[in-house]
């Protein structure tokens, strides 16, 4: 299956990087490198540093950058290691940060990544396939307080604790295999007048389930905080995310990069050296178009923010 990824709010995120021509920029999450190519398009004596822990995605990438060569760095790791691995390029400031947190359309639609609830494939999930923890691990192992809190907490799912009891239940004479098997699960679980949405159903429990195996919200926080401060003065960063999760997370460390006080507000005297470290460009966060709906329905959920390094 050929690597094919639609980037979503593309145009508002190059805009928003304010590329300098002979800038560093990072692409955090290389995907299909639509960005990127974008990126790259826009730089003369400029270099690219894109990261992904898809090994396809990241063969894909190069496949598609190939007229590029000498100014893109591939890093096969989670953007989580920003830090590390910009000192270990002995890369000190960047110009641009670009981190697309959405699942491409390759590994949704690629039913042997088993992402997707509308395709039956085996229980994976995984973004990096070197990894050995799948989805089938969650499903076949966690107990069922522990699905019914990983459902509820990265799925928002009302039915959560139905859901993860029926799992057990189920798993116990015969364990999961495939998306199809947990989909049909899940459906169960609705009033019989809610079934007629099908699998739509496994929305958020499959969600749910991706986020743990892959770890998607560990360090989030984090890691958007340390590549803000990778940023030369006047550089930007643009995170696209595409659930409230992920947009809440980003929206607190970005609140925090913008404070000049950290300390508890009935304190008389600032203590905590806490200096105002980005501006915050957009007060509400960027979303797709109405043209860009028509074309992508995946660009539904997604929002932009982006801020300036001072």
């Amino acid at each position: 299956m050929q690597f094919v990824h639609k980037p979503v709010l593309a145009c508002e995120s190059i805009e928003g990087l304010n590329i300098k021509p002979d800038g560093v920029y990072v692409d955090g999450t290389l995907g299909g490198a639509g960005h990127s190519s974008m990126i790259l398009e826009k730089l003369t004596d400029g270099r690219l540093i894109g990261f992904d822990k898809d090994a396809e995605a990241l063969a894909a990438a190069k496949q598609k950058l190939a007229g590029y060569e000498g100014k893109v760095t591939y890093i096969h790791k989670d953007f989580k290691t920003l830090t590390s691995t910009l000192d270990e390029l002995g890369v000190d400031k960047v110009d641009g940060v670009l981190l697309d947190l959405g699942v491409s359309s390759y590994q949704l639609d690629n039913a042997e990544r088993g992402m997707s609830y509308n395709a039956d494939g085996p229980l994976d999930m995984r973004m990096d396939k070197e990894q050995s923890f799948t989805a089938a691990d969650v499903v076949n192992g966690y107990s069922e307080k522990q699905l019914a809190d990983v459902i509820y907490e990265y799925g928002e799912e009302r039915l959560s604790r139905k859901i993860a009891a029926a799992i057990v239940r189920r798993r116990v004479q015969n364990p999961y295999k495939t998306t199809s098997e947990l989909a049909e699960t899940v459906i169960a679980c609705y009033p019989p007048k809610e079934r007629y949405k099908g699998r739509a159903l496994c929305k958020r429990t499959f969600q749910a389930i991706r986020i743990e195996v892959n770890g998607e919200l560990d360090g989030l926080y984090e890691a958007v905080v340390a590549a803000a401060r990778r940023l030369k003065t006047g550089g930007r960063i643009c995170v696209i995310t595409f659930h409230s999760l992920e947009d809440r997370i980003v929206k607190r460390a970005f609140a925090y990069l913008q404070s000049d006080c950290v300390c508890p507000p009935h304190q008389p005297i600032c203590t905590c050296d806490k200096v105002k470290e980005i501006k915050i460009i957009t007060k509400k966060p960027l979303t797709a178009s109405e043209k860009e709906l028509e074309e992508n329905k995946r660009s539904a959920s997604a929002k932009l923010r982006i801020a300036e390094k001072l």
